[in-house]
């Protein structure tokens, strides 16, 4: 017997993303950066079979304290392009930017201190956004990072629009520069 499955007449709204995949150049520079950088954990790598084309990809997660299957691959693709320019407005990648979470304000902070004493942050981009505090940089293959904290959801749940329009750009020598007098008026 099967099961009746309903037909819908719009998309079912999804519970958020599983995980992402990025080609990149040369996977130790980018396992270096992902996990020794932004803290990912390894959690698995493909092992070759004869049913699939041979390649080289690792999976991680970014979950504590019970671990998820994994949140980010890589696979290694040599003949991707040297580092092309990131910029927030435009870039050559096909994904604009990786925004990566920390729990809290104090992590991230430590997180932001930690990639600057480990020469991560070349050319950084401060914004405090209307939902998220964040600091942009770029990773090995040219892809743009952003490495935030969410804000409470009492700052912006009233105007998600207007907290999502809104941007104050900081620069680098603010880079530490923030507060918990967060704004809640984006108009």
């Amino acid at each position: 017997m099967s099961e009746e499955i309903k037909t819908r007449t719009a998309a079912v709204t999804p519970k958020g993303f599983n995980h992402l995949v990025l080609n990149v150049r040369n996977i130790e520079e980018s396992h270096h950066f992902w996990c020794d950088m932004l803290g990912f954990k390894q959690v698995g790598e493909l092992k070759p079979r004869d049913d699939r084309p041979n390649m080289t990809m690792r999976f991680y997660s970014g979950v504590t304290d019970d671990v998820n299957h994994h949140d980010i691959a890589l696979v290694e693709v040599p003949s991707m392009p040297e580092n092309p320019e990131w910029s927030l407005a435009g870039t050559s990648c096909a994904i604009n930017h990786i925004a990566i979470t920390y729990p809290d304000r104090e992590s991230w902070m430590e997180q932001v201190k930690f990639l600057e004493s480990n020469g991560a942050l070349t050319n950084p981009l401060r914004v405090d956004h209307g939902m998220t505090h964040s600091v942009y940089i770029t990773d090995p293959n040219g892809y743009g990072v952003e490495v935030l904290y969410e804000l409470p959801d009492e700052v912006w749940r009233h105007d998600i629009d207007g907290a999502l329009n809104y941007a104050k750009m900081l620069p680098a020598e603010h880079l530490y520069t923030d507060t918990t007098e967060y704004e809640t008026n984006f108009s």
